[in-house]
């Protein structure tokens, strides 16, 4: 069995965006092993991960532990870059 993907989402508060982004790894979930954890924007950790990591506003998204998007997340790019780590991840092992 393949080790899921850890993705973290960055979420506020009544947001669109956010429940746009829930939507689609819900959706892609159910194609892809993923373990998805949320992080509120207005705590502690959440405004470290968004500075860290230079995130405007939520949502934001995160591949195994690297940027992928904020904002309106693009389902195509999200399902490319979960591809791309999953036919990669033979070769770090």
């Amino acid at each position: 069995m393949t080790r899921p993907l850890a993705i973290t989402l960055l979420t506020q508060h009544v947001c669109a965006f956010c429940d746009h982004a829930k939507g689609i790894l819900d959706r892609v979930g159910t194609e892809f092993p993923l373990r998805v954890t949320e992080v509120d924007l207005s705590t502690e950790d959440g405004q470290r991960v968004a500075i860290q990591a230079g995130m405007l506003f939520a949502p934001g998204v995160f591949v195994e532990g690297r940027p992928l998007s904020y904002g309106r997340l693009s389902e195509r790019k999200l399902r490319r870059t979960l591809e791309k780590h999953l036919r990669e991840r033979p070769a770090r092992s």
